[in-house]
């Protein structure tokens, strides 16, 4: 059952003048939820049902292909500003992230580790972006999709360099331990290696990009109220909620940031870890 469009309270003063205009708006709407299950607008009832979150998650993809195909073909021997900005960003995940962790074994996975923090970062982006307002890693498909691409790369790398046999030794049965405490250890190590590094990476993302989401609805959504709808001396915590507003907004580009490195670096050490001989 999807939500009825009145009970979406949106994240823009822009957004929120079109509900007080077409007199949906009776009040302060509390951010809810049902914000993160927008009702589709095309194909509805089909496994290719199109909603707001997967139509931004579509419009990130192609600005990001459309960014770096231009680079490419636009790159000078003396780079320009924008080529400046866009080989920091590529030396960063190359150096601080894939080298640094992965030495000698980095070459081979800086394109995923590059593909996945452009990714996260620009998905999660669109949280603060004028008329799109949610992050597209806000809903946990994407991010799942992007821990399941991890963790078949880890299992596959490790069971590719070692074997199935001694890919489940070096990872159920650490060295060093007494043979009897394996009763106690190996289940743990199993739960860590095949359930909670994919799962952690997913729901520390969503739910970050959801936390992040529903402070900004409350301050923007309590912006408006007091401004526009509230009486009197009311009207003056208007200023205060729009300045938190702001603030949160700033705070919300540096998690959006921090958490792309986050995600990249968790995937690098796996993958690490699945290639190293001993952990």
């Amino acid at each position: 059952m999807h939500p009825r469009p009145g009970e979406c309270a949106l994240s823009t003063v822009a957004t929120n003048h079109l509900l007080a205009a077409s007199g949906e708006d009776g009040g302060f709407h509390p951010p809810s939820i049902a914000e993160f299950f927008p009702a589709p607008f095309l194909f509805e009832g089909t496994p290719f049902e199109m909603n707001r979150i997967i139509l931004v998650r579509l419009l990130v993809t192609a600005v990001l292909v459309l960014v770096f195909v231009l680079a490419a073909r636009r790159a000078k021997l003396v780079p320009g500003r924008g080529q400046n900005v866009a080989e920091m960003l590529l030396d960063f995940v190359r150096v601080n992230i894939a080298q640094e962790t992965l030495g000698h074994n980095a070459r081979r996975f800086v394109p995923m580790l590059t593909t996945i923090f452009f990714a996260v970062l620009a998905m999660n982006l669109t949280g603060v972006v004028p008329f799109l307002n949610i992050a597209s890693t806000s809903l946990i498909g994407m991010p799942l999709v992007l821990a399941a691409w991890v963790y078949v790369m880890y299992l596959g790398v490790g069971i590719k360099k070692f074997g199935v046999g001694g890919y489940l030794k070096n990872n159920l049965f650490p060295p060093g331990l007494p043979p009897f405490l394996y009763v106690l250890v190996t289940p743990i190590e199993a739960l860590q290696v095949f359930v909670f590094r994919p799962a952690t990476l997913a729901l520390r993302l969503t739910a970050n990009m959801i936390a992040g989401h529903l402070i900004l609805v409350l301050c923007f959504g309590a912006t408006h109220f007091f401004l526009f709808q509230a009486s009197g001396a009311m009207k003056a915590f208007s200023a205060m909620s729009l300045v938190a507003g702001v603030a949160f907004t700033l705070f919300e580009i540096l998690v959006a940031a921090l958490q792309a490195y986050i995600f990249a670096l968790l995937a690098a050490v796996y993958l690490n870890m699945a290639v190293e001989e001993e952990h």
